[in-house]
């Protein structure tokens, strides 16, 4: 189909869409109570909804005081029982997926259930408005001349009692209608491959002679996936492999750690960088304008949101507010009611509001990866954004790290200690850790109170990890590939511990 004809079709779908997210541009809160009252008469006759009475719950008010919060702990057993087959338990329709995720750092494995219409009107819905938002930016765009290299979980599709689990992008892949295997490579063949690291050599093999004009993927993932790319084909650029290439839509993990790296194999000033903010839970925001780093919080999606100050999370004083509450640039745990039949969902990220009209977010963190062992509050963004400003300036490059506490001891002052596996390392580690260490005091007054004088925290103590380290951990733990993360920040010594262990030897596997 000639491109322009599909630019046509896109440009007619999002005019026909757009009056709908005008709709909740304009009315945000009243879109979304009466989505939540939709939801809730929907699931009425569940045995979740008789338990609470669905049935007599007229506003919000009654809702938030009627049903609990809860985490995955807290749903467990119910989706234990969904996945034996039991039906009508927390959603009317039949729950044929689950989505199989190992969370940011627990061994233990989550199912998340994916009904027919979070299928549709969510995870779907927001690839298509995605593609049509990025047409209506760039009306020059090529996109469809080539294909979409896609790259997503490693874990082929289980069926057990009736029902299916596995990667949400199986699970997707699975379901996608025959003709978007056209425009996507690899094929499913590949894109299901268990096995990571054969399958990181089948996609370059199948990819690198093919018109490749989109990424979509892990930011941490894509770029193992593309130095792979350069290595096989002898290139210093992927538009060399690639040259009609001029986007890239990633989510899951944070880009910024990741940036400079992609600049130096994508050159360009005008290659483009589209952030989505997804989970196996749902799909939640939209990068809607080039060169930006806010996300629209897509409020028609089956998706009702709650947020909890984290000030006051995991305390006696926790609460939950609705969206028309929310303040700008504060730290919210987000909370969810989904159409997958999920009831105020701990989903374990948090974000700040970056704009009230419409309604843009950043995702900040995870609730459980931040230090607050001193009050010091420091969260994944700062360590982030302090990292970026320190390699800036000490021309060094970061693969990846994690950090933990030291824990007082006697008369010693705590401190934070850092594992950093370095691509360049800084000539001086030193004044990269005073420089660092202002940073982070920078960007957090609760970290630079603690800093003051030594008066609680001692300064940072920064180790080198040796080359592949945080790869061979993943790969130890089973965990290569897909949504799978490093755990940033962390209260225990847990992972730190395990990771200098490893640190002090070869990994062999």
């Amino acid at each position: 189909m000639p491109i322009p004809i599909v630019n046509s079709i896109a440009s007619w779908f999002l005019k026909k869409r757009f009056h709908q997210i005008e709709l909740f541009l304009k009315y945000p809160n009243e879109v979304q109570n009466e989505l939540l009252m939709s939801l809730i008469h929907f699931a009425k006759d569940t045995e979740f909804g008789k338990t609470y009475d669905f049935a007599s719950i007229k506003n919000y008010k009654t809702f938030a005081e009627r049903v609990p919060i809860k985490n995955y702990d807290g749903w467990q057993d119910v989706i234990d029982r969904s996945r034996q087959g039991e039906t009508n338990l927390f959603w009317p329709t039949p729950i044929k997926w689950f989505a199989k995720s190992s969370g940011t750092t627990n061994a233990k494995s989550k199912f998340i259930p994916v009904s027919e219409e979070s299928l549709e009107d969510c995870h779907y819905a927001a690839s298509k408005d995605l593609l049509c938002m990025y047409l209506n930016n760039n009306e020059d765009s090529q996109l469809f001349t080539g294909k979409s290299l896609r790259l997503g979980g490693s874990k082929q599709l289980h069926k057990e009692n009736g029902t299916v689990f596995g990667d949400l992008s199986a699970i997707l892949i699975d379901n996608m209608p025959f003709w978007a295997e056209f425009s996507s490579t690899p094929g499913n063949k590949v894109s299901l491959m268990s096995d990571w690291e054969y399958k990181m050599q089948a996609i370059v093999d199948e990819t690198r002679n093919e018109n490749v004009t989109s990424l979509a993927g892990v930011p941490s993932w894509m770029l193992v996936l593309l130095n792979n790319v350069l290595e096989t084909t002898g290139k210093n650029s992927i538009l060399d492999v690639w040259p009609n290439l001029e986007v890239y839509f990633h989510g899951g993990v944070s880009f910024t750690p990741y940036a400079d790296q992609y600049k130096k194999i994508l050159p360009t000033s005008g290659f483009k960088y589209y952030e989505i903010y997804n989970a196996s839970e749902g799909f939640f925001a939209i990068q809607d304008q080039n060169h930006s780093d806010e996300l629209l919080l897509m409020l028609d999606y089956g998706i009702f949101y709650e947020f909890i100050p984290m000030d006051i999370y995991a305390t006696s004083e926790e609460k939950a507010i609705p969206l028309s509450e929310v303040e700008l640039h504060k730290n919210y745990a987000v909370i969810i009611t989904t159409n997958a039949g999920l009831w105020r969902y701990k989903i374990g990220d948090t974000v700040r509001f970056t704009s009230l009209s419409p309604y843009r977010v950043k995702v900040s963190g995870r609730t459980k990866h931040h230090i607050n062992v001193f009050g010091e509050e420091l969260i994944i963004e700062n360590a982030e954004n302090a990292l970026k400003t320190v390699c800036k300036a000490t021309h060094s490059e970061i693969v990846d790290f994690t950090a933990a506490p030291i824990f007082m001891a006697g008369k010693e002052k705590g401190a934070h200690e850092w594992l950093i596996e370095f691509k360049t390392p800084p000539k001086d580690l030193n004044q990269f850790n005073e420089l660092f260490d202002n940073a982070l005091k920078a960007l957090n007054s609760d970290y630079e109170a603690k800093r003051f004088n030594n008066i609680t925290l001692n300064k940072p103590k920064i180790n080198i990890a040796r080359n592949r380290l945080f790869y061979d951990w993943l790969k130890q733990n089973n965990k290569l590939g897909g949504q799978h993360k490093i755990p940033r920040l962390s209260n225990t010594r847990e992972y730190m511990d395990e990771l200098k262990a490893l640190n002090t030897r070869e990994f062999v596997g």
